[in-house]
């Protein structure tokens, strides 16, 4: 093989490997190779749209229940337990209303779903879940999750009305 040839073909095995590999990631990506944020926004987004879908107005992302969100789902996923009760005790009521919120709350968690549309889909194929997603009483939202050192997402969506 003469070098101009050569050169062209390994130029094109790397870019086609380079190319295949970018398709594989993006294809097959799940929440834990996106940054938290991102991810717990697409699960607001997606939620925003089976609101919208059942006549109930958006829900606004609230840091403080953000933050009660991810500290929950990352004393899940270090413990490693799966309940509305903290570690400390605490139950979802007492943290929401820590940060502000004493008229309607509610929260979902999950554990396992790998994308942010395998957990909505989950939430909306549960008759409780998908009524606190679907409650048009809320109108704030904080979405966290944190993932185990093997990679499994924690997932916790606290729901209040200000």
């Amino acid at each position: 093989m003469t070098r101009t040839i050569r050169r062209a073909a390994v130029s094109a095995a790397l870019i086609t490997a380079a190319f295949g590999a970018t398709l594989t990631v993006s294809g097959a990506a799940n929440a834990a190779t996106v940054s938290p944020t991102t991810v717990e926004n697409q699960i607001s987004t997606l939620i925003n749209s089976k609101r919208a879908a059942a006549g109930c107005g958006a829900l606004r992302t609230d840091e403080r229940l953000r933050t009660v969100a991810r500290a929950h789902s990352a004393d899940m996923a270090t413990r490693n337990f799966f309940s509305h009760n903290g570690s400390d005790g605490s139950t979802f009521a007492t943290r929401i209303k820590s940060v502000g919120y004493t008229r309607a709350y509610g929260e979902n968690i999950a554990w396992g779903y790998r994308t942010a549309t395998a957990v909505v889909d989950g939430w909306m194929n549960s008759a409780p879940h998908r009524a606190n997603i679907l409650n048009c009483a809320y109108n704030n939202v904080g979405v966290g999750v944190a993932y185990k050192a093997d990679g499994t997402p924690y997932w916790t969506q606290d729901f209040g009305r200000s």
